[in-house]
């Protein structure tokens, strides 16, 4: 069963008002002006990297797709526009009818990027395309965010699992985007039912403090626990006295118990000593899990520490400091007439204060070294080298306003490991640095 097909209450019926009001009321001056159907060239980028950051992760596109296809103005919708008179009738006659019909293309979820990447080109004409500004936008610096603090802290754990478990630290529907980015950028599970249900994310959980506190004794409740749950359940030792609370969950669950979860105090000494008191106990193959807002420093701190698996909410729901990439959305060219055979006319913003941009229709590649590591990232606007051909990232991702595919989450998940992996080693250092390619243009 394809979940994501089944139209979930974490979804939305339609995508229409997940905007700003002025791309109505620029559609609005456009369809009066008679430049509304000029065609148009749209791309996504971002014009660095937050500060420390060597890569970007993108995430959320298959998100994108999905909401371009549900950007439908319905009778209500339409209703609620011409209620609050945000713009005239004709406009309103002309968004009864709208459906997007251009192209996109884009970088494959889970790549990498880096300053000045057209993370996503969208063409059409002005009209189609300025209404999908603000819900791109929204999707792909959520979730990039996201996916670039998971893929940090993945990074630190070095192969240990990490768990996601931040659905009580954002909005509702955010901590389901949130769980899907987590798990591109190398997560393994998610405590969030929601996510579990809507993206086939591998779910987990067992108890809090909450049920240790609701018995009359700390043996209890894990006696309890255990009786649910069978042996392999994991048990939460820190309501009380650690020490204690290990010693009575392998009395009560046996050697064969699963893991046991440390959520306060210096989780490095602590999951030592929990480590040895298992091991002295005959629980060797217990496995120890610690949690208490983790971020990708506190996990590499613990990398000399005896830990099995990492939970982290917070830091990881927040980007870890950093919740957007500051992408843009932005219109690099268009026709010079509503001609559909009219050239095309590279148009750029020329502001000071750091927020210029190049015009043109770009295409984007990698350039590798001999030994197949990533050392520049090439974008133009002309033709593409020849020695760059078979390198090109973008990828078309709808046609004629039809979704091409749509790819399974591990799809992208495993093509995020491969990507990064094909990057200097110097990328996975959480030390403060520049990218760790440059961009370069043509």
């Amino acid at each position: 069963m394809n979940t994501a097909d089944l139209g979930l209450p974490v979804d939305v019926p339609s995508t229409a008002l997940f905007t700003d009001q002025y791309e109505l009321t620029m559609l609005q001056a456009a369809l009066a002006a008679g430049t509304a159907e000029r065609r148009s060239v749209f791309e996504v980028f971002t014009r660095r990297l937050p500060e420390g950051r060597r890569y970007g992760v993108v995430a959320g596109t298959g998100r994108v797709l999905d909401a371009v296809e549900n950007l439908r103005f319905d009778a209500d919708v339409l209703g609620f526009l011409r209620e609050n008179a945000i713009v005239d009738e004709p406009t309103l006659k002309w968004l009864a009818s709208y459906r997007f019909g251009g192209d996109i293309w884009g970088y494959p979820e889970g790549e990498v990027y880096f300053p000045g990447s057209p993370i996503l080109r969208v063409e059409g004409s002005f009209a189609e395309c300025v209404l999908l500004e603000t819900v791109i936008l929204s999707i792909l610096n959520h979730d990039s965010a996201i996916a670039a603090a998971a893929s940090r802290m993945a990074s630190a754990a070095g192969g240990r699992p990490l768990i996601e478990m931040g659905a009580r630290r954002t909005h509702e529907l955010a901590a389901v985007a949130a769980a899907r980015a987590a798990y591109v950028g190398g997560f393994a599970t998610t405590s969030d039912l929601a996510a579990g249900f809507r993206y086939g994310i591998p779910t987990v959980g067992t108890s809090a403090h909450a049920f240790t506190l609701l018995h009359d004794r700390e043996r209890d409740a894990f006696q309890a626990q255990v009786n649910s749950l069978g042996r392999g359940t994991t048990l939460l030792v820190d309501t009380y006295d650690v020490t204690e609370a290990v010693r009575m969950a392998v009395e009560v669950a046996g050697p064969e118990l699963g893991a046991v979860r440390i959520d306060s105090g210096d989780l490095l000494l602590v999951a030592h000593r929990v480590r040895q008191q298992l091991d002295e106990l005959g629980a060797r193959d217990t496995r120890i899990i610690v949690t208490s807002d983790l971020d990708e420093y506190a996990i590499a701190s613990l990398a000399a520490a005896p830990v099995d698996a990492y939970g982290v909410g917070t830091q990881l729901v927040t980007g870890s400091g950093h919740p957007t990439c500051s992408m843009v959305y932005k219109l690099v060219a268009r026709a010079e007439s509503a001609d559909p055979k009219a050239p095309l006319e590279a148009v750029a913003k020329r502001s000071t204060g750091g927020k210029t941009s190049i015009g043109g229709r770009k295409w984007a590649a990698r350039r590798l070294d001999e030994r197949g590591v990533a050392e520049a990232e090439v974008i133009g606007t002309g033709a593409v080298p020849v020695e760059l051909a078979d390198r090109q990232l973008l990828v078309e991702l709808v046609k004629g306003g039809q979704v091409l595919s749509r790819e399974p989450l591990d799809a992208v998940r495993d093509r995020h490991a491969t990507s990064l992996a094909n990057l200097p080693l110097s990328a996975t250092q959480l030390s403060r640095g520049e990218p760790v390619i440059p961009t370069e243009y043509i």
